[in-house]
């Protein structure tokens, strides 16, 4: 039986970390690029489908084009972050199924349904985000995930010559500045948005 994580691994993970929009000016490794995939990968998907597609800015040039395609706030933070991901989905994901889930012919699953896989590759990958997030923490850095950009801007710069995978969301890492962070918003008890049926 797995013991619960102690309380200093729950804080790092949950309870203390925070959404941060800017980072101490210190670098990543890419070491840690590859031990955030390291983990963020045995978590579970449907069928093992893993439909994430991540591309990890880290160049200037590979930022400006990034933040080309963002909310003018959000262009400044990924600017500025020592690290930027693009999280993307893979709607033909289908295709790796015989080698990542090979016990069963899941590929014919998604042959010739293209909705069913857009929002498969969409749950899933949305899954993998959350999982990349975790992984990040667990790792010691600090994450600032963000939707407030142009897909279609994003998918033509990054993913032009792979038109099966869209941009999902993007977000920003780094070591954290603390001393930029507001208050945390509120969170509610489990009364406010849970039943027990």
């Amino acid at each position: 039986m797995t013991a619960p994580l102690d309380d200093a691994a729950l804080d790092q993970l949950f309870r203390t970390a925070r959404t941060f929009n800017h980072y101490r000016d210190e670098p990543v490794g890419e070491d840690k690029l590859h031990a955030i995939w390291e983990l963020m990968k045995m978590g579970p998907t449907s069928a093992n489908q893993l439909p994430a597609r991540l591309v990890w800015c880290v160049s200037d040039a590979a930022k400006e084009k990034l933040a080309a395609a963002c909310s003018e706030s959000n262009a400044a933070k990924v600017r500025k972050a020592p690290v930027s991901v693009i999280l993307g989905m893979d709607v033909e994901f289908h295709e790796h199924l015989p080698t990542l889930y090979p016990h069963v012919d899941a590929k014919s699953w998604f042959d010739g349904n293209r909705e069913l896989r857009e929002a498969s590759a969409f749950r899933n990958s949305s899954l993998q985000g959350g999982y990349l997030i975790l992984a990040a923490r667990a790792l010691g850095l600090d994450v600032g995930p963000m939707s407030g950009f142009d897909a279609g801007a994003v998918d033509k710069a990054f993913f032009a010559d792979t038109p099966n995978v869209r941009a999902n969301f993007i977000a920003t890492l780094g070591y954290g500045d603390t001393a930029t962070l507001h208050p945390r918003n509120p969170r509610p008890g489990f009364e406010l948005f849970n039943r027990i049926a």
